[in-house]
């Protein structure tokens, strides 16, 4: 069953319960990184994770579907080229999670880009538990989804 989730702004990625932040550099250049950001439905062929992405509202919104069937219903609540996109969950079929936000920036690294992902969320004490054990799976998807968008970025 699909849940409305609290809103929440940009402020919430630094005071949220729960951060997980994840750093990587990549030899494509900051605007093409944030380029790929920006491209909703190209995340599915760099975000492995990501089986089903694309616009709505205008492109003020995403719907993002996941393996295992999780699905998100997002506002973009800043993008700003090219140092940063972020965007929070309004509705949802996870458990557990009362307010969710994830932020992109970037930075200029040499002739690259240092991209730090930023996963800040609220919930029950069982959702919050299980982030935990799901953090080392999150690291893993940050780092192959940045290596795919390496690759592609600089083909």
């Amino acid at each position: 069953m699909a849940r409305r989730l609290r809103p929440v702004g940009l402020d919430f990625v630094e005071a949220a319960p729960v951060r997980h932040v994840f750093v990587r550099e990549l030899a494509a250049p900051v605007e093409a990184v944030y380029d790929a950001l920006e491209d909703v439905p190209g995340w599915a062929a760099w975000f492995p994770q990501v089986t089903a992405a694309r616009p709505v509202d205008g492109g003020a919104g995403r719907d993002i579907t996941l393996t295992g069937g999780v699905r998100f219903r997002e506002s973009v609540i800043a993008a700003t080229a090219p140092e940063v996109y972020a965007y929070r969950i309004d509705v949802t079929n996870l458990p557990g999670v009362r307010a969710m936000a994830e932020e992109w920036r970037l930075a200029p690294a040499g002739t690259g880009t240092r991209l730090r992902w930023t996963f800040a969320t609220d919930g029950t004490a069982p959702y919050r538990l299980a982030l935990k054990v799901a953090r080392g799976g999150q690291a893993r998807a940050f780092r192959d989804a940045v290596r795919a968008l390496e690759r592609r970025l600089t083909v």
